[in-house]
């Protein structure tokens, strides 16, 4: 490779090495698709061309801030149209975005602000007294904080701090976005949930995002023009990419502010959604929607779910509204998903509906962005593919996160045997599809046995009455824990504990059968995941 190094090697490197950036997806299509819809919310409608320039004059806005090239701006906003701007105005103008969970109270949000350093708050005003409160916490320099009216929301901004459209109307339209000159660069800073302790930094890469949102495409068999509702957090993995991914094809990202069933039903009737990705708790929303709040639509609706393993009886009962279910897997370490559940006609083409919801629930194979993905054991090696030894599931590729920032301990941890640990226990079948058994903590160890809580969970989904399940371990005299389930039903229903730790013991060996059962709403997260660590405080209370 000598003739590369001589006089001509920088305007080589120049020509054929460009550094991976989600960014170019949005500049090229600001020519290509420049009259197509790119972002919808409710009467606010832009095309890619505007879409480019209100980015541009928000990259532009920050830097009158003060805000240079890797500091970090960061956002309190649901799924508005500026929180997509923000996916693509904050690094244009060489900064790492910071989206912060809404539903965080004022002193961890403190803790995130301070921890990355923000120079610039974004936040929707239904957000602005606790993030006031968050920032009066903060010992050193305190973030500027811009309010972003939401017109369909409800909230008007307090006046007390600089509006976002006011910030965007003083910026420069030409302003030069500044693109990395290493694909390594930061991308964004999202902060894992911290149930355990604070919160860590997750830093990902612009050659990550950028490889996302490719193998996306194929994963997701897209072609031109999908229309895509963000259900899933913007500030969840950076709404698993797709954001990012939206420009590539010419698609419209239809936001929406509050998740419900009829704000579904009605952007896939009214704007033609084509796509969206949600936990399995989404579904079971729009399987057990009423009548009057379902809306018809003559397209199938191809749908990422992931989160939790979908119980097989929930999957079964989507199918047949018109949605198409992939199920896939990932962390925010992981940009979002990297594993998925590839469906293969000429193996499974005959399963009955059971049969096809039992395999479509499995974790699946790597995603082509992807390396590597495997179920190991305690000492790194590779578990048997045999369905039944159990393991956690190991992650290579470059779609991993640089590390955890200002936390070179966990880092280490995490990349221990040059694999990321993802925490998850799982089994491998011999075809080498992954399966999560549970999360290590959620194991259930009852006498020396090992229950998977997923596996409770997905028995009692199959009642006709349940509408959602949890099970987690009760600490017990005898047997050290046993499984204890938190029911949610349906309205109207009332079967009695009895009949449920019946009906489990009719699939279930008697060791795994709940030995208690608690009704209530489940505790969640923003993004539709059950609060696990809430139940067993309270499993730990029962008699």
């Amino acid at each position: 490779m000598g003739w590369m190094q001589d006089e001509t090697g920088l305007e080589m490197c120049k020509a054929n090495y460009v550094p991976l950036t989600p960014l170019s997806h949005l500049r090229r299509a600001a020519t290509v698709f420049a009259g197509r819809t790119a972002v919808v919310y409710g009467d606010h409608r832009v095309t890619y061309a505007q879409y480019h320039d209100r980015c541009t004059r928000l990259a532009s806005g920050l830097a009158q801030l003060g805000v240079t090239p890797g500091d970090v701006v960061a956002t309190i906003l649901p799924n508005l149209p500026a929180q997509a701007e923000a996916h693509f105005g904050v690094p244009a103008c060489g900064a790492v975005l910071n989206t912060i969970n809404t539903r965080l109270d004022a002193g961890t949000v403190a803790y995130i602000l301070e921890h990355g350093a923000a120079k610039v708050l974004l936040v929707d005003p239904q957000f602005t007294d606790m993030a006031e409160d968050a920032v009066a916490r903060i010992d050193g320099p305190k973030p500027a904080i811009i309010e972003v009216a939401d017109p369909h929301g409800g909230f008007p901004a307090t006046g007390r701090h600089t509006i976002y459209e006011d910030l965007l109307a003083g910026a420069d339209p030409a302003f030069d976005w500044i693109m990395p000159e290493d694909e390594w660069e930061s991308l964004s800073l999202n902060y894992t949930s911290g149930t355990t302790g604070r919160p860590k930094g997750v830093v990902c890469h612009h050659r990550g995002a950028y490889l996302m949102t490719m193998g996306t495409v194929i994963s997701w068999r897209m072609v031109l023009y999908p229309v895509y509702l963000t259900i899933v957090p913007l500030f969840h993995c950076n709404g698993w990419n797709h954001t990012w991914l939206m420009p590539v094809l010419g698609g419209t990202l239809v936001c929406c502010r509050d998740i419900t069933a009829p704000a579904i039903y009605d952007a896939i009737a009214d704007e033609g959604v084509t796509h969206f990705g949600g936990a399995p708790i989404v579904l079971n929303m729009l399987v057990n929607a009423k009548p009057d709040q379902r809306r018809a639509f003559d397209h199938t609706v191809e749908v990422f779910t992931a989160g939790a393993p979908p119980a097989p009886a929930t999957l079964t009962k989507i199918e047949a509204l018109g949605f198409n279910v992939t199920h896939v897997y990932g962390l925010t370490e992981t940009y979002g998903h990297v594993t998925e559940c590839v469906w293969r006609e000429d193996d499974w083409g005959e399963l009955d509906n059971a049969g096809r919801a039992a395999v479509k629930a499995q974790q699946g194979v790597a995603m082509p962005m992807m390396e590597h993905i495997t179920v190991m054991d305690a000492d790194m090696a590779q578990v048997p593919m045999d369905g039944k030894t159990q393991g956690e599931i190991m992650i290579r590729g470059n779609a991993v996160m640089k590390g955890y920032y200002k936390n070179p301990e966990a880092t280490r941890a995490a990349f221990e045997g040059g694999y990321f640990h993802s925490g998850d226990i799982a089994v491998q079948h011999p075809d080498t599809y992954i399966q999560i058994a549970d999360r290590a903590k959620d194991i259930i160890i009852s006498g020396g046995e090992n229950i998977s809580s997923v596996e409770v969970e997905g028995v009692l989904m199959g009642h006709p009455d349940v509408m959602l399940a949890a099970v987690v371990a009760k600490p017990d005299d005898t047997w050290g824990e046993v499984p204890c389930a938190f029911v949610e039903l349906k309205d109207g229903a009332s079967p009695d504990e009895a009949a449920l730790i019946a009906y489990c013991r009719e699939t279930l060996a008697g060791f795994k059968t709940p030995k208690r059962v608690v009704f209530q709403e489940l505790p969640k997260t923003s993004t539709g995941k059950i609060q696990k660590f809430e139940l067993r405080k309270i499993a730990a209370t029962l008699g």
